[in-house]
């Protein structure tokens, strides 16, 4: 059996997700079309500094992480590399008033819905592809997502200005297609299909910022921190191990920036009315 083998072997006893063992393969083979395994540690992280230059940090982090699998479990040798540092970007956010126009542009009933789910339960957008039909509990009113990021289930509400309408929506299919959010072509809507959705959108719209699925997720974070609901709160809805991931949102909220004073303005300051040249 060779190497590849048997690192696919290693990624499906450890239980890890169809996508990530398909990128590590890739970027495995990648690796060692470009490197020998008897590289030195040291040659091997000059090869991803390298990479840095043209690839972003969570690129070249990925296929660090992937080699240092195939080091440990394959060839049974730790492999001591250093990650690329994180730059500090804060992630876009909608203002409520943004997001009102957004959903005010969309027409059709399923699509708005979708939009609708994704912002209201702060869904990632492989969660709500995935969302069943079954995973929906009206008389409880909550929504189970299963096996999410990490392999854990979570429950979140289900907002009610939309509860009445999905399920409206669920039974008025006469299908048996377990998804909530169907195809035409069978199966469920792909992130591909939901991305076009949101791009058409904001084309209709006059918001400059640049908008993508994941971006609800964000906002509905934020606006949450922004009604005042405890950031531990957050933390489980969104389905985040530690807190300092969510903590991010105590960072972008608009509204708290907002009620702060600068120190100018604690100044008495005399006004200057003369208009002299500089």
């Amino acid at each position: 059996m060779d190497n590849i083998s048997k690192l696919k072997l290693e990624l499906k006893s450890k239980g890890m997700s169809q996508k990530t063992i398909k990128a590590y393969l890739f970027h495995v083979s990648t690796f060692l079309r470009h490197n020998n395994i008897e590289s030195s540690t040291e040659d091997i992280q000059k090869y991803f500094v390298k990479l840095s230059d043209t690839k972003d940090h969570l690129t070249v982090n990925l296929r660090i992480s992937a080699v240092k699998f195939f080091y440990l479990n394959v060839l049974k040798h730790q492999l001591h590399l250093n990650f690329m540092k994180r730059p500090k970007r804060l992630p876009e956010v909608l203002t409520k008033e943004e997001t009102i126009t957004i959903l005010n542009n969309i027409n059709n009933t399923k699509h708005r819905l979708l939009i609708e789910t994704i912002y209201g339960c702060g869904l990632r957008v492989s969660e709500v592809t995935k969302l069943k039909k079954q995973d929906l509990r009206f008389d409880e009113n909550i929504l189970m997502i299963r096996q999410a990021k990490g392999k854990k289930d979570r429950v979140v509400m289900i907002p009610k200005s939309i509860s009445s309408r999905l399920k409206s929506y669920i039974n008025s299919r006469a299908d048996e297609n377990p998804y909530v959010f169907d195809s035409a072509r069978g199966g469920h809507l792909t992130t591909s299909t939901i991305q076009k959705i949101m791009k058409n959108t904001i084309i209709k719209t006059n918001i400059k910022k640049k908008v993508h699925p994941h971006t609800l997720r964000h906002s509905y974070a934020t606006h949450l921190l922004e009604n005042g609901t405890d950031i531990r709160i957050i933390q489980r809805l969104l389905g985040h191990n530690d807190i300092r991931t969510t903590e991010i949102y105590t960072h972008i909220s608009n509204a708290f920036i907002k009620t702060v004073n600068s120190p100018l303005d604690f100044l008495e300051l005399k006004t200057n009315r003369t208009n002299k040249k500089v």
